[in-house]
């Protein structure tokens, strides 16, 4: 079987992570795996804050604990890496193009052994001035929404297994 095939048939949301961090090259190789995500008109309007300052990581995890109303939680599920992908506000396409770097974010973590998975709430955590000004804090200039987050390290466990595939939802015009 053809490995990208092979890989987008194995890939699975990873709920348990090890807490050390993954080698910064492997992250180098997925966050350039999001950066070659198709886009429409090929504008590239998106972009990933690869967060692996753990102080950082663990105030984003408590504040989206928060906005989902959990606040005793970790959302990342352990995970010590957090990619945040968000996408120009201006552009309307930034939902669709920011889902595609998630995407292949998730395939290309799963490719290199690792464990990925997307959490909610990243448009809820950069509509607010303190996520803004961490942006602009990083050096982005612009307005930008978050689409979502993309949860990285070593598995802590098995890979779950497959959910059986819902039927009736493919339909030939032939």
């Amino acid at each position: 079987m053809n490995e990208v095939i092979k890989a987008m048939l194995e890939r699975r949301s990873i709920r348990k992570f090890k807490p050390e961090l993954p080698k910064k090259e492997d992250l180098e190789q997925i966050i350039e795996t999001g950066l070659y995500a198709a886009s429409a008109q090929g504008k590239q309007a998106t972009m990933i804050l690869a967060v692996t300052n753990k102080e950082l990581r663990d105030k984003i995890s408590r504040d989206n604990a928060a906005i989902w109303g959990k606040g005793d939680v970790d959302p990342f599920y352990g995970a010590p890496v957090i990619l945040i992908v968000l996408g120009k506000k201006d552009w309307p396409n930034r939902v669709y193009d920011g889902s595609l770097v998630m995407g292949n974010l998730m395939l290309a973590t799963h490719a290199l052994g690792l464990g990925g998975i997307w959490i909610h709430r990243a448009r809820q955590e950069f509509e607010t001035e303190e996520y803004q000004k961490l942006l602009k804090d990083l050096g982005v200039e612009g307005e930008w929404e978050g689409i979502g987050h993309c949860a990285v390290g070593y598995i802590d466990g098995d890979i779950p297994a497959p959910v059986e595939r819902k039927p009736n939802r493919v339909f030939w015009a032939e």
